[in-house]
């Protein structure tokens, strides 16, 4: 039996539950199956609005056309599943079926509300443009457009003589827009044309319009390129087709380019060309979204010109965060998200069964996101978020069950309200009923009585009081005040409501004058109404009081409550008032406002333009907006506005000039809560018109405290881009915060390190994106956006830098000159143009014969001109360029090559001039060339002189030469005169396996068996010999038997002192020292041939030295006695005599012995 009742506890708990959840989730079960769609449809045609609901039945579909309730007629019926059937669409005026119709369904858990669809009745309008006639040049492009309104959008065809045109050829193109196109016109091409629109309504044929064709000139002059029709800013709804025009004449025909300012790429796969250069888009994307450069080069050059244009693609509403349905308590709070994207944004509406819900201070719509408070069972139902704009609207639903419990205390009684002042009023009440003694605290609630959407403002106060006196209230207002108890267990219901009015004051301050003067007597005095909260009750009366700047008698004028203007008379011409007003309740006269200024014109002045009618309104606490308009006949010969304000009590400062043609303009930067005095005139030939003079106070800022809801976020996402020299494009995102009220913004520019802050440009705008326009060229600005909505204005967004673009070159380079540097090549140079603020960043050179410069032909070259043609008269012009296009070119300079026969002549007129500047011709330039080579010259003779004297510093040696017949070569070398050191004769000894070279110039060594290399060493210490000055001993060695061949015969030499003067090159290099027998031998060889140079080395016993000192061991002694009597700079030349002396037995034993 336990188990038993635990079984059924346990099933009972679980159909609890199930039911709940089913409470909860059976809302799920009313949704659209289908809903309506746009319609378009012929007059009389049938048409059928689909909408079919599924849910827990019964469920009824009502229709609404234009948000309001549709009734049935015998031409509107209601099918059965739901769908509305219109047998005949109507258009008439009185009885049109055009419009948004929505389908509402309904069952017990609430009702749900369709999306909006259009039905649009097909029509076709006359043209709003027809196509006009035109003369063009054979060879150059024709165009004719034409307009038309229709639903839906007509195809437009093109008619030549009454006959219809292809869509596209080699030549004419007939563009969507109702645009043709006809490139390189021809005389068989001259004629009638005419458009032809149709669609499903209608089709009409325009006027006719005549081509005509004239000859073009022989020959044709080059046309820098011009584009005629340029892209036009386009909005495009997303997948639909944007097509951009780009026609461009010049000679040759230039070519068409297209690109984005952004460097993306151009989606190719959506993209194609029409006809010559217009870009056709299909399935417009959100990506497609950007600013187009359409670029027109001339081919081969570097000449364009650019034209641009934005494409903005609107997207439908697309939900990113749907609300969900929650279960809450009564008392308690429920919120919703709800966020969407799309272009232009969409906005945020919620609805409650189908109908809007308005804020009432318990219920608030603030970031898109609906809060109530204070949930009471009437709050139960089914909520929709509906995001809509211009391209269609979506729906997100979600539903609130409210929880109802009994173990809570019952609600306040006995409210009560008494008004204590004018800002101050009284509450008191009595504890609740049941469950009392559980109270731990009171909530007072209180708002405005009049009006939608009003703040609800709530106050905590203990368990201990049951009174509460609520203060800074608005004067003279009536207010809505109610009471909830709080216990642990949650709240109690909401006390009765009660209503009580504050108590009127005296006007808070006066009302802002506006001045103007119609006529040299007269001023126009007018005020704006005070607002209730300024007044402080209602006005009863207004006192104006003026006078003169000189006189100090005060007239004072009474007017009633309702009035807002008075009309001064009979004044003073050219003379300056001054006028005040105050304002007046019940409870007496406000303080009244300061003296304001105001000059009557003078009397001569009837011809000068009337004072404007001005209007000033505060679009936040910093930012005023004016707006005039002119008396009817003031604008002829109108020249501008001159527009001045200043603080009060502060100087005027100067005036700012407004073009003519404007009517608007914003005046930023201002303190919150000042008062500023505005004075605007017109001004034309005849001189300043009258002047009109207004007030205008700021409102403060709306701070936190205030508001009792945080400020807005900056707008972020802030993208600029330069769209000209004197343009900046800017686009921002706005934040997702609001809920759907009116939003506007400040965007704030000025050049980098302004520091005069009343050049500071302030600019107004709903949108989210802004053309500033009329800045400077080539210059450095920084911008930055802020957002207000509802006098709530949000901080500044991060600041944004951007340079416009430079102008393009307007001036010519000058000092042109071209040199001819070589036979076929010239130099050109020139000084960049005298415009110090426009950049330059490239030139173009173009140059060409007489020939080619007749026949239009010229090249493109840069800096040098090569491959010229003899005997040729060159024609050199040049221009400067940036990215904004080319400037003009320099006037022609002549350059003439002439033929190789007449090189020479033609060095001295190598250069052009296009100015008085000096510049090397080719004379100059060879004598610097054969002065260097001089030098060179110079230079080499030197090291051949020094090498020279280094090879005559070494010792002669003697020879082996063999002669025919059988005598034996001696083995001692015999001295002929041992007393005289000038004439001794030496008998070399042979070497045994060496024997010496004397043929002069080489370190040759020669053995029986053939050369031998010297070692690195000799070599290294043989280079180093032309720098030793001393004279050293050579090692001593003994001489060994040499073997010799019978026949031969020694060369042996003898030195002898010459009679005549040291020779020049002794001279040259001074007097010989210790290396004088050396050069004594190098110089007697000359007379057998002999160089008298040999190759040696210390530490070959058998090698000679250079030196005197450096002689054989046996002659040593008769050296150092002719070195003692004959002084070493005194040594005179000596010549070297060879004699053929036979070699014998008995010399060689002659030999040994002395050795």
């Amino acid at each position: 039996m336990a188990s038993f009742k635990t079984d059924l506890f346990q099933r009972l708990l679980f159909l609890a539950v199930f039911l709940s959840i089913s409470g909860v989730m059976s809302f799920s079960e009313l949704f659209f199956i289908k809903e309506p769609h746009d319609v378009t449809a012929m007059r009389r045609d049938a048409v059928i609005l689909d909408c079919q609901a599924h849910g827990e039945a019964p469920i009824g579909i009502r229709w609404l056309k234009n948000t309001a309730a549709l009734t049935e007629s015998e031409r509107v019926h209601l099918l059965t599943n739901g769908s509305l059937f219109i047998s005949e669409v109507e258009s008439r005026k009185d009885k049109s079926d055009e419009g948004f119709y929505q389908c509402l369904a309904q069952n017990k858990y609430g009702s749900i509300l369709s999306q909006r669809a259009r039905l649009t009745i097909a029509g076709l309008s006359t043209f709003t443009q027809q196509p006009a006639s035109i003369t063009v040049m054979e060879g150059s492009v024709a165009r004719f457009t034409c307009k038309i309104m229709a639903t839906p959008p007509p195809v437009i065809t093109w008619e030549f003589n009454r006959v219809t045109l292809p869509l596209a050829t080699e030549r004419i193109t007939v563009l969507p827009s109702g645009v043709l196109q006809i490139q390189g016109v021809e005389p068989a091409d001259a004629g009638s044309y005419r458009c032809v629109a149709t669609n499903i309504a209608s089709r009409r044929r325009s006027s006719e319009a005549v081509l005509t064709v004239t000859a073009a000139p022989s020959p044709r002059v080059p046309q820098r390129p011009r584009i005629i029709a340029g892209p036009q800013n386009l909005t495009v709804a997303v997948h639909s087709t944007a097509l951009l025009e780009c026609m461009a004449t010049g000679n040759p025909r230039p070519l068409i380019s297209w690109s984005r300012a952004d460097h993306k790429s151009i989606d190719v796969h959506k993209t194609k060309v029409l006809g010559n250069g217009n870009l056709l888009i299909s399935d417009v994307k959100p990506q497609h979204a950007g600013i187009y450069f359409c670029r027109a080069t001339t081919p081969g050059t570097r000449n364009y010109t650019i034209a641009a244009a934005n494409i903005t693609v609107l997207a439908p509403p697309s939900l990113v965060e749907w609300p969900e349905s929650v279960t809450r308590p009564r008392a308690g709070t429920a919120r919703f998200a709800c966020v969407a994207e799309g272009f232009p944004t969409p906005q945020i509406t919620w609805l409650k069964n189908g109908e809007p819900v308005h804020s009432n201070g318990r219920v608030k719509m603030y970031n898109s996101k609906l809060v109530i408070n204070q949930i009471i069972p009437e709050d139960d139902g089914i909520y929709q978020c509906q995001a809509e704009n211009e391209q269609g609207s979506v729906l997100a639903m979600a539903r609130l069950i409210v929880v109802m419990s009994d173990n809570r205390p019952s609600a306040p009684r006995n409210v009560r309200a008494d008004t204590v002042s004018s800002s101050a009023i009284l509450l008191a009440w009595e504890r609740p009923m049941y469950n009392s003694d559980k109270v731990i605290a009171y909530s007072v609630h209180y708002m405005k009585a009049e009006g939608l959407n009003n703040e609800e403002y709530q106050i905590v106060i203990g368990n201990d009081t049951n009174r509460y006196i609520i203060d800074e209230l608005e004067a003279g207002r009536n207010y809505t005040f109610y009471i909830v108890a709080y216990m642990p267990m949650g709240a109690s219901r909401m006390s009765d409501h009660v209503i009580q009015r504050t108590l009127e004051d005296v006007p808070l301050r006066a009302p802002e004058l506006s001045l103007t003067s119609r006529s040299p007597s007269d001023i126009q005095v007018s005020w704006q109404p005070l607002s209730h909260k300024l007044s402080r009750g209602r006005v009863s009366a207004y006192r104006l009081s003026y006078r003169t700047s000189t006189d100090g008698a005060v007239t004072q004028l009474e007017l009633s409550g309702h009035k807002t203007h008075h009309l001064l008379e009979g004044l003073q011409p050219d003379t300056t008032y001054l006028l005040r007003i105050a304002a007046a309740t019940s409870m007496g006269w406000g303080e009244p406002s300061a003296w304001t200024s105001h000059r009557t014109p003078k009397a001569s002045s009837t011809k000068v333009p009337l004072a404007p009618e001005l209007q000033l309104e505060s679009l936040n606490c910093t930012t005023v907006v004016l707006r005039w308009h002119l008396p009817a006949g003031s604008g002829t010969g109108l020249q501008g506005f001159k527009l001045s304000y200043h603080e009060e009590s502060e100087p005027e400062g100067p005036p700012t000039q407004i073009p003519p043609h404007l009517r608007q303009h914003t005046i930023g930067g201002l303190d919150p809560r000042k008062k500023y005095h505005v004075k605007l005139l017109a001004y034309s030939f005849m001189g300043e018109g009258y002047q009109a003079d207004q007030t205008i106070s700021t409102p403060g800022c709306v701070s936190v405290r205030d508001r009792l809801v945080p400020p807005p976020p900056p707008p972020h996402h802030v993208y600029t881009h330069s769209n000209s020299s004197s343009s900046v494009f800017l686009h921002w995102a706005r934040p997702a915060f609001t809920d759907g009220q009116t939003v506007n913004y400040t965007v704030r520019c000025n050049p980098v390190g302004l520091q005069n802050a009343s050049l500071v440009l302030y600019l107004q705008t709903a949108a989210q994106s802004l053309m500033v326009t009329d800045l400077h060229p080539n210059t450095n600005y920084e911008f930055a956006v802020r957002l207000h909505v509802d006098q709530l204005s949000s901080p500044w967004s991060p600041v944004v830098y951007q340079a416009t673009l430079p102008e393009a070159p307007t001036r010519a380079p000058v000092g042109v000159k071209v040199t001819l540097i070589e036979g076929d090549t010239a130099l050109v140079s020139w000084r960049p143009p005298d415009e110090l603020s426009i950049a330059v960043t490239r030139y173009t050179i173009l140059y060409a014969s007489r020939r080619a410069w007749a026949a239009g032909d010229w090249s493109v070259t840069m800096a040098l001109l090569e491959n010229l043609q003899s005997g040729q008269v060159y024609l050199v012009k040049v221009s400067a360029s940036n990215q904004m296009g080319d400037g003009p070119f320099s006037p022609a300079v002549e350059l003439s090559v002439r033929a190789d026969a007449d090189a020479h002549a033609s060095q001295t007129h190598g250069t052009a001039f296009s100015d008085g500047f000096y510049h090397l011709d080719q004379r100059s330039m060879t004598g610097i060339v054969v002065g260097v080579c001089i030098a060179l010259t110079c230079i080499i003779i030197c090291i051949l002189i020094l090498a020279c004297r280094s090879k005559s510093r070494k010792s002669s040696a003697t020879k082996s030469i063999r002669q025919p017949g059988g005598q034996t070569p001696p083995t001692a070398v015999r001295l002929a005169n041992q007393s005289q050191a000038e004439s001794v004769e030496v008998m070399m000894p042979m070497m045994r396996d060496h024997f010496i070279d004397a043929k002069g110039g080489t370190n040759l060594i020669i053995n029986s068996y053939g050369p031998v290399k010297p070692t690195v060493e000799k070599k290294r210490r043989k280079r180093w010999n032309f720098f030793k000055r001393d004279n050293k001993d050579v090692k001593r060695v003994s001489s060994p038997s040499y073997p010799y061949h019978h026949g031969t015969t020694l060369l042996c030499y003898t030195e002898t002192s010459p009679q005549h003067p040291p020779s020049s090159l002794q001279g040259l290099f001074g007097p010989p020292g210790g290396d004088s027998e050396g050069s004594h031998s190098s110089e007697g060889s000359h007379e057998t041939g002999d160089s008298g140079r040999f190759s040696h080395d210390d530490t070959e016993a058998t090698n000679l030295s250079l030196g005197v000192g450096s002689h054989p061991a046996s002659l040593r002694g008769e050296e150092s006695e002719a070195s003692a009597e004959t002084p070493v700079h005194e040594v005179t030349e000596k010549k070297l005599h060879l004699h053929m002396i036979p070699i014998t037995e008995t010399t060689l034993q002659e030999h040994e012995m002395m050795v």
